[in-house]
């Protein structure tokens, strides 16, 4: 080997080390009524995440070509099509083909999920969800059940979330689910439904599910937005009622284990995790502490 070959050698080596010494890159996707860049949300979140881990690539997703947009496809559009352009956006980024942990706000929680479940390349390693509806949504935002107002105004919900063109066009439609219309749920859901392998096991979201290092799962227990908050935990009303609900322990989906979950959490890869707050309520210091350095470094 000549000098000059001798040193292009070494100094290949030594990227490959600096590649290695690299911080695992994070992707953030945003909430409702939310964008990838405002500066007091997940532009405050990428930079506390960015002076934390020195060196680290943050990507907060923009969906659509702009902020506007990106705004707007937080309420209408199909969320498969979003989960497209996402998979398409992180295969063709040149700083995650090494893989990456990921983190989604409120519905951006079981958007991200989707994407582990259908896109498995580049590799998600972490997930980490902040208040996702895993299990969907059944009741209106700072409304509980047992209000009769709620309750009618969900009933109407209900008389149209399942119509094919409300299903394609509005996002909280596509991941309410209505106890007390199983067949309606699983017949119509164009998403939840699917995600969840409640229409059939599909393996493949199965297995690229199970490839997760960690799921963890933070449920806010004085949530006002999310009905029943223990959606945030994989778990939701006991079919034909709205009343009990079951742990995700105790349902079907995890008694059959149809999305690997049951497997995930004999091996240590669910991190159920709480917070004394409302939706997306927490201090910088239990982030940082509790999440970063936990499950990001």
């Amino acid at each position: 080997m000549k000098g000059w070959q001798f040193i292009v050698y070494l100094a290949a080596l030594c990227l490959g080390c600096h590649a290695e010494d690299k911080p695992t890159p994070l992707v953030i996707w945003h909430g409702m009524g939310d964008t990838c860049c405002f500066f007091f949300s997940m532009g405050r979140i990428k930079k506390m995440v960015e002076e934390r881990i020195p060196g680290i690539y943050v990507r907060s997703l923009m969906i659509g070509d702009n902020i506007i947009a990106d705004e707007e496809h937080g309420y209408f559009g199909n969320v498969n099509s979003q989960v497209e352009e996402v998979c398409q956006k992180l295969a063709s980024d040149p700083e995650l083909q090494g893989g990456y942990h990921a983190m989604g706000f409120s519905q951006g929680g079981q958007f991200l999920r989707t994407v582990a479940e259908r896109c498995p390349e580049p590799a998600m390693r972490n997930l980490i969800t902040f208040g996702g509806q895993h299990q969907g949504i059944f009741g209106l935002p700072n409304c509980p059940p047992g209000n009769a107002l709620c309750e009618e105004m969900r009933r109407l919900l209900n008389l149209g979330a399942y119509i094919n063109w409300i299903q394609d066009s509005l996002v909280q439609a596509q991941y309410w689910h209505d106890p007390l219309h199983e067949d309606d749920y699983r017949n119509n859901s164009i998403f939840l439904a699917d995600i969840n392998n409640e229409k059939v096991v599909n393996e493949e979201y199965r297995s690229n599910l199970k490839k997760l290092d960690n799921f963890v799962m933070v449920k806010f227990l004085k949530d006002s937005m999310v009905v029943p908050t223990e959606s945030e935990w994989f778990g939701f009303y006991s079919p034909g009622q709205d009343k009990e609900i079951l742990p995700l322990q105790q349902t079907e989906l995890y008694l059959e284990d149809r999305l690997g979950l049951k497997e995930m959490d004999e091996a240590g890869k669910l991190q159920f995790v709480s917070v004394d707050g409302d939706h997306l309520e927490f201090s910088d210091e239990w982030f940082l502490q509790e999440i970063v350095d936990k499950y990001i470094t």
